[in-house]
């Protein structure tokens, strides 16, 4: 498991998410559903990083040694939410039952016509927050992904809809013209969505205590939400099992303040802060952590301090926006 995760070779590639994709629209969710067992077999006996990976995960979150179907199940439950990816995404809901708690923390900045970051994780399915979409017509939501991370699949999603193709903001730019895209958003009255649990190769990241260890999490979201001085709001998707999703909201900020001078314990008291939260739902759905590689220790370098080069590039961003340019 030295590998960081982002060199992590895709699994399956295009032809077998193709023949997911057909079996799921000729066939419907339940028998679609009975290609997830081979994928978990695939997993189990081919995927040796990623099944040391949820070993090692399902060790600290259980707090307990994990057998082969505790690892099973993990898989299994990874496999479940990428095939609800495609109904999802593909806007058929009615096989779902999607219970939404604390959408006031949401509804009070966008009555207002206020953009917001909304901080997920790969903890459970961000693509429940799409119900948001039918909830509230005329919503702007924005997804800040890496396109060029799992190409097959990204390619598939986008096909089953394009216009949510239209609303990526692809995370594979530079520093500057990422930040200048989630101001733009935001200036607009935009919910941004982004995952915040993973550290980039090279990106500065703040160590903090999570589920018994210290563990890397990235800086540049709060630093973004500092500099552009709007809400945050958390979110979690949390799978519990045949169509059932717990879609939950959770005020964070109305805006985050980083003091330079105490830039580092502020940042380290804000990140804390949301590891807690991130703990207190990974404990209350343990088979929904989807980080496969090493989240501790191996493929994460040791975590790199926030410098002075990375809150230039937030400042550059902002600077260009404000300019016009």
């Amino acid at each position: 498991m030295s590998a960081h995760w982002k060199q992590r070779p895709e699994g399956g590639g295009r032809f077998a998410f193709r023949l997911i994709a057909f079996v799921a629209r000729r066939g419907g969710r339940v028998l679609a559903r009975l290609t997830l067992y081979p994928i978990v077999a695939y997993f189990l006996a081919v995927r040796g990083p990623e099944r040391r990976a949820s070993r090692a995960y399902l060790r600290r979150v259980l707090d307990r040694r994990p057998g082969l179907l505790d690892i099973a199940r993990h898989i299994h439950t990874f496999a479940a939410t990428i095939l609800d990816r495609l109904y999802l995404l593909g806007g058929r809901m009615q096989p779902f039952d999607i219970r939404v708690s604390g959408l006031e923390a949401l509804e009070r900045h966008l009555d207002r016509g206020q953009g917001l970051l909304l901080f997920g994780s790969h903890l459970g399915s961000f693509e429940a927050l799409r119900v948001l979409s039918r909830q509230r017509p005329g919503l702007k939501l924005r997804v800040l992904l890496d396109r060029g991370h799992n190409p097959a699949l990204t390619e598939l999603l986008d096909t089953l809809d394009p216009q949510i193709a239209s609303t990526v903001i692809d995370a594979g730019q530079d520093g500057p013209s990422i930040v200048l895209a989630i101001k733009q958003a935001t200036d607009e009255g935009a919910i941004v969505a982004l995952l915040v649990d993973r550290v980039g190769p090279g990106e500065p990241s703040v160590a903090v205590s999570f589920l018994g260890a210290s563990a890397a999490f990235p800086s540049a979201p709060w630093l973004i939400a500092a500099a552009l001085k709007v809400p945050v709001v958390l979110a979690f998707g949390l799978y519990r099992g045949g169509p059932r999703y717990d879609l939950i909201f959770e005020a964070f900020s109305d805006g985050v303040a980083i003091e330079r001078p105490n830039r580092p314990a502020i940042l380290a008291a804000l990140v804390q802060r949301y590891a807690e939260r991130l703990q207190l739902h990974t404990r209350s759905a343990p088979y929904n952590w989807f980080n496969f590689y090493d989240f501790w220790h191996a493929d994460d370098d040791q975590a790199l301090p926030v410098d002075a080069d990375a809150d230039a590039a937030v400042r550059r961003g902002v600077a260009a926006r404000r300019s016009g340019y």
